[in-house]
């Protein structure tokens, strides 16, 4: 079955072919055929996702605009990620271009709050981010981030995501939420970050706003590996190799009794309130500009 952004092929002889007659009858009435309809436009892709045996591999595919984390990605994403084939032992989560990803579109956010100033798209947003990360987490397979360059934001929840993640020598972490007046409230980053990292070192990480490079990042286990970046599809496969070889059964069962007992350590998860929080913080923002728009200037 064609996606629905492909338009059907011509059939043999093109569409309007006009039957033969019989020798000496009268051809039939030819009636004018209806106005074909206007092909479906191609719809852009953000993600492209390629199975090879038991990996597959996932790649973030804007890198024009830094594979910022747009609705219509997340969909993309939730698409591969939600029911990948049952053979797929290990998926490998990758960004096109200089950097992994630089976070959510924000120009997206500010257009989905002057449609709806109550916040209404941006918990939707929300929504698809949380269950992206969900499904990055709690794949029966074993995700593998393959981080490059920046990973910012939604970037790095992303990598946070995934059970391994290996970075090139200039990987760089970094949540710059409070700078741009928002809450570090995306796809559940913050309870995976402090189970991770511990509670003191994300305090300083989320209030200063600071870079976290590829050698700090090993250091806290943002990263398990580090290699050059010429290094890091090598570095990258010999994980997947191993894995890949990995009875299905106790793999997804060893999956999911390390989930359990990271969940263990968390008193509660307040990332389902992750969509709430943005949308609340954007809103009131969005609101308290538009008075300082419409009140008179002194």
């Amino acid at each position: 079955m064609q996606p629905p952004y492909l338009t059907h092929p011509t059939p043999p002889g093109g569409w309007y072919t006009q039957p033969e007659t019989a020798p000496g009858t009268a051809p039939e009435a030819v009636v004018a055929p209806e106005p074909a309809a206007a092909p479906v436009p191609a719809v852009a892709r953000t993600v492209r996702a390629e199975q090879r045996g038991p990996v597959l591999h996932v790649e973030l595919d804007s890198p024009g605009t830094g594979n910022a984390v747009t609705t219509a990605m997340l969909d993309e994403l939730l698409a591969v990620l939600a029911e990948p084939d049952p053979t797929v032992r290990v998926i490998v989560l990758s960004g096109a271009g200089r950097d992994f990803c630089l976070g959510g579109d924000r120009e997206e956010l500010a257009a989905g709050l002057d449609e709806d100033p109550t916040g209404g798209g941006i918990r939707r947003y929300g929504d698809k981010a949380r269950k992206v990360c969900e499904a990055l987490t709690n794949s029966r397979a074993v995700t593998v981030a393959r981080v490059q360059g920046r990973a910012t934001g939604a970037g790095f929840a992303l990598a946070l995501a995934c059970d391994l993640r290996a970075g090139a020598d200039n990987a760089v972490f970094r949540l710059p939420e409070l700078t741009l007046g928002l809450p570090v409230a995306w796809g559940g980053l913050l309870p995976r970050l402090i189970n991770e990292v511990g509670a003191a070192r994300v305090r300083e990480i989320i209030l200063t706003g600071r870079p976290v490079g590829a050698v700090e990042a090993r250091e806290l286990a943002v990263l398990q590996r580090v290699v050059p970046e010429q290094e890091l599809d090598a570095a990258v496969a010999e994980w997947t190799r191993p894995i890949a070889r990995r009875p299905e059964a106790a793999l997804r069962v060893t999956k999911t009794l390390l989930a359990s007992h990271a969940a263990a350590n968390r008193m509660a998860d307040a990332s389902v309130l992750d969509s709430e929080l943005m949308a609340s913080v954007l809103a009131a923002a969005h609101y308290t500009r538009g008075l300082a728009a419409r009140s008179p200037s002194n």
